[in-house]
């Protein structure tokens, strides 16, 4: 196996974590995660830091009930990763009731010293 398919790997599982931290409203491992500089970019135009993206979910603002992910494709370039996917889920968000989530998001991954990997970014737009 290469380096680059341990990457993928490696940042396939990443991608799995924060799905499953967003889920769980885990804001150890939200955090662990997320790079220090996270620009977090909503499809309505929010966008948050770190401090802020964590706080989003262990407040119980944002409550996903569930996510799941399609046409999921990863690059890598150097220690850097480029993830694009489909995200459908349905929400409980505080004081917004039951909601359907469909939107493409970009996100930008960066390999840390000890290898493993941040979020540094992320885009989402609303599927039309």
């Amino acid at each position: 196996m290469t380096s680059n398919a341990n990457d993928i790997n490696a940042v396939n599982e990443a991608v799995a974590q924060l799905r499953q931290a967003m889920l769980s409203a885990d804001g150890t491992l939200l955090s662990s995660l997320a790079h220090e500089e996270l620009t977090y970019g909503h499809s309505g135009g929010q966008i948050q830091n770190k401090q802020e993206f964590v706080e989003t979910f262990t407040s119980g603002a944002s409550v996903f009930t569930s996510i799941d992910i399609s046409e999921q494709t990863i690059r890598i370039a150097g220690d850097t990763a480029i993830v694009l996917h489909i995200l459908k889920a349905t929400t409980n968000d505080k004081g917004k009731g039951p909601g359907n989530v469909n939107i493409s998001i970009l996100l930008v991954w960066v390999k840390s010293e000890n290898n493993s990997w941040q979020l540094l970014a992320r885009q989402a737009v609303k599927v039309v």
